[in-house]
């Protein structure tokens, strides 16, 4: 079994909670997954399976897609609802969306951030929240991230009882990007504490999540043997130019990890290289050698 399943994680489950499970639904231990995502975080999680989790690293350094919430007014320890609070200033009267829109203006493009304390980001070998748990705080490396899309997304919503204020948002980032920091930051461009209430990832790796399925549904197609929640590994690659291999090509140069040359394609990109309609590897092009390399071999079979 290759190929990459879009997965609707639910909240409350980690990550590799779900590679454990799938792992027994589908009798096989070749599963990765493709960006954790928080216990608190639901939405899409590609996972890929066999031969498929050579691409792993490939997918999960492609741009995400996130709809959250950012609540004004209180900070938390952990930058989420998780956390305990640790600064609280009510607002006396909601911003406007007219107020608000510059503020998401300013935090789109290059961005540098400091990981929270609460993460896996490892220091010295031990993960940050180690260090949080156990009272300490140690020097965090920055980050550059990238923000491709950041906007509000309906009417903010301002509770006069408790004096917060919660902003709906959509956001396109780069790998890398901690959308709890981004709330805390965009609280900061207020003078104001601020956390992140909610988030859902909508997309990733090229899947919607309307295209996702739960590990339920996984379960009953398997129990079916209805094996349509796979996807190929050609479906997931289809933003990356192909190229088709004839017989000298595949069977002297690519099966044995050969170069190729002349290959009229965008060389700022990986190429796919296929024989017969299927993806066999990803080339990158070399400027020294003036040819095509090999960059990640897929399948090598006939």
């Amino acid at each position: 079994m290759d190929g990459v399943i879009p997965l609707n994680k639910e909240i409350g489950q980690t990550s590799s909670d779900y590679v454990y499970k799938l792992r027994k639904i589908l009798h096989t231990r070749k599963i990765g997954h493709t960006g954790t995502l928080d216990p608190l975080v639901n939405g899409v999680l590609p996972i890929c399976v066999g031969q498929a989790t050579k691409l792993v690293n490939t997918l999960t350094g492609s741009p995400k897609e996130y709809e959250g919430e950012i609540t004004l007014g209180k900070s938390t320890t952990t930058e989420d609802r998780e956390g305990e609070t640790v600064d609280e200033q009510k607002l006396t009267k909601p911003f406007t969306i007219d107020e608000l829109n510059p503020i998401f203006e300013k935090m789109t493009g290059d961005l540098t951030q400091i990981p929270p304390m609460f993460s896996a980001v490892r220091v010295n070998g031990k993960k940050l929240y180690e260090y949080a748990r156990a009272g300490l705080e140690v020097e965090r490396p920055e980050r550059h991230i990238h923000i491709y899309d950041f906007h509000i997304m309906g009417e903010p919503v301002f509770d006069e009882a408790t004096g917060y204020q919660t902003i709906k948002f959509h956001v396109k980032c780069s790998k890398g990007t901690y959308v709890r920091t981004l709330a805390v930051e965009f609280g900061h461009m207020l003078d104001l504490p601020a956390f992140m209430s909610q988030l859902t990832r909508v997309k990733s790796a090229g899947f919607p999540i309307e295209e996702t399925f739960t590990i339920g549904q996984i379960s009953d197609m398997m129990d079916n043997e209805d094996y349509s929640f796979l996807r190929s590994i050609d479906d997931v690659l289809t933003d990356v130019p192909s190229y088709e291999l004839n017989d000298e090509e595949w069977e002297v140069r690519v099966l044995h990890g050969g170069f190729l040359e002349a290959v009229d394609s965008d060389k700022t990109k990986q190429l796919r290289v296929q024989r017969d309609g299927v993806t066999k590897a990803l080339y990158k092009y070399d400027k020294v050698r003036d040819m095509w390399v090999p960059d990640l071999m897929l399948l090598k079979n006939n």
